[in-house]
Order: structure tokens, then C-alpha cells, then sequence
């Protein structure tokens, strides 16, 4: 897959599917790689050139040592969208790839049409709690987090019924580099977007699942009550909604960005 280099100087692998039309932005979750939109990019693709992209220090991207922030993290996307020549496109992003949603709204709501939030929150408590994670993930590596994790972000119906849509997951996981899962836990703990998201002027479409564990569904309440007319849809899933209920998703998905 072709890369790109940011204003920073890391090589962010990307795909692009081509295309004249419209354009839609996929950003990742915290631990995942581009390819956890897989299930989407069939009919995705058939309404939009896509771009989808592994976040600084996932996937095959780049590394860079010590936190970072989501003014970093989403710059990344703008400046992907600088390198392609797109000077405006929608965005669909889940849980961190949503808070990266949220900044982009409040910051760079000119270069961006539609908005679609999943599985995401303003915030995250508490600080305590992620320095512990970070700890763990620099002594040790993102293993002993990965049951957690897991549980977290499937319904145990669906572990069972799908071992291996699960287990591609868990591969992510296992391959994201501790300092990347780092960095980016840092970012999500020192964010706080609940009064910058009252601003956004974009329209939105909040998606949350009932049995989230990460960011529930009152998170993705608290997004659609703070942004004027935005929608909201609820899914019967955990946290990787797009995963677990992907007919469903999808549908809401393309329903609100195609209106």
C-alpha cells in the first residue's frame, strides 16, 4: 500500500481506493489498523472513493517516541487529505478514530462535509487509570490487556458466534507496537472535547452500541445532545460496532451520509 510522510516526519501507510466522487475518511480505533473496516469497504466503496489510513505508530505506520495528542493525530488526516488533493471529505471514525472525528469537526470543519462518531466519548476517565495502562503497556506489552480488551469491545454472543472475526482483532492488537498504543492512550487521556464540541456546525450522525464497555451508550447521548441537530442510532453490539453488527452499521451509516 502506498504511504505518505507527515508535516512531522513519519510515513503513514494509507489506501486509497480511487475515483472521482465524493470521498470518505476512515480513521481506526485505538489498537486496530486500517483493515478493521474491512466488512465495510464493499459498500462503502460503491458510494465514495475511500481512504482509510493506520494511525502513527499502528499498523505499518511509523513510530514516534512519547505522547502525542489528538491536534497531532488529526493533522495526520488533513495533511493525508493535502497530499491526495482532496480539499474536502466526509468522515467516519470509531472510538479514538471518533474523538479524531470530534477535533476535526471543532477545528477543521471547512475540510470536512458529514461527520460519523461511533462507539465514541468527549472524554475518558480517569487519568489514573490510563497511567496505569500505559505502565503496563511499556513493562509488558499489550498482552496482559488483551482479555480485557476483548470483552470490552464483543458481546460474548458474538465471541462465540464469531471466533474469527475476533481473532483478526486480537491480531491487530497483538501487533500494534507498545509505544504507538502508548502515545495514543496519552492522547486520549488528556482530552477533553466536551465544551469544543458544542461548536461543531457539521452535520453528525452519533452511533453507539447498547453493550459498549469502552464508551457507553450515555457517551454517545452526552455528543448528540452537545452538537445541534445531530442524529443518533444505537446498536445492539459492544464497542467495535462496525464489526459486530455490520449490516446494521452500514446501513445507518450510508443512510445518513448519502441523504
Amino acid at each position: 500500500m502506498p504511504r505518505f510522510t507527515t508535516s512531522d516526519g513519519l510515513s503513514l501507510r494509507y489506501e486509497d481506493t480511487g475515483g472521482t466522487g465524493p470521498v470518505l475518511l476512515l480513521s481506526n480505533s485505538l489498537g486496530t489498523r486500517l483493515e478493521m473496516w474491512d466488512d465495510q469497504m464493499p459498500v462503502f466503496s460503491s458510494h465514495y472513493r475511500v481512504v482509510r489510513y493506520d494511525k502513527r505508530g499502528h499498523g505499518e505506520s511509523e513510530l514516534k517516541v512519547g505522547p502525542t495528542s489528538f491536534a497531532r493525530l488529526t493533522r495526520d488526516a488533513v495533511e493525508l487529505l493535502d497530499h491526495l488533493a482532496v480539499a474536502r471529505a466526509d468522515w467516519c471514525g470509531l472510538s479514538m478514530g471518533g474523538m479524531s472525528g470530534m477535533w476535526a469537526g471543532s477545528h477543521y470543519g471547512s475540510r470536512f462535509g458529514k461527520l460519523v462518531l461511533c462507539n465514541t466519548a468527549p472524554s475518558m476517565p480517569t487519568a489514573d487509570m490510563w497511567n496505569q495502562r500505559i505502565a503496563t503497556v511499556k513493562a509488558n506489552g499489550l498482552k496482559p490487556l488483551i482479555p480485557s480488551i476483548v470483552d470490552r469491545w464483543f458481546t460474548k454472543r458474538f465471541q462465540a458466534a464469531d471466533p474469527k472475526a475476533v481473532a483478526r482483532v486480537v491480531a491487530m492488537l497483538e501487533t500494534t507496537p507498545p509505544e504507538g498504543y502508548a502515545a495514543c492512550s496519552a492522547a486520549i487521556r488528556d482530552m477533553d472535547q466536551r465544551e469544543a464540541i458544542r461548536h461543531i456546525a457539521n452535520p453528525v450522525l452519533v452511533v453507539a452500541g447498547t453493550h459498549d464497555g469502552s464508551t457507553p451508550p450515555a457517551r454517545g447521548r452526552e455528543i448528540a445532545a452537545a452538537i445541534a441537530n445531530a442524529r443518533y442510532v444505537e446498536l445492539d453490539a459492544a464497542h467495535l460496532s462496525n464489526i459486530e453488527q455490520t449490516e446494521a452499521f452500514n446501513a445507518a451509516v450510508v443512510d445518513f451520509l448519502t441523504r
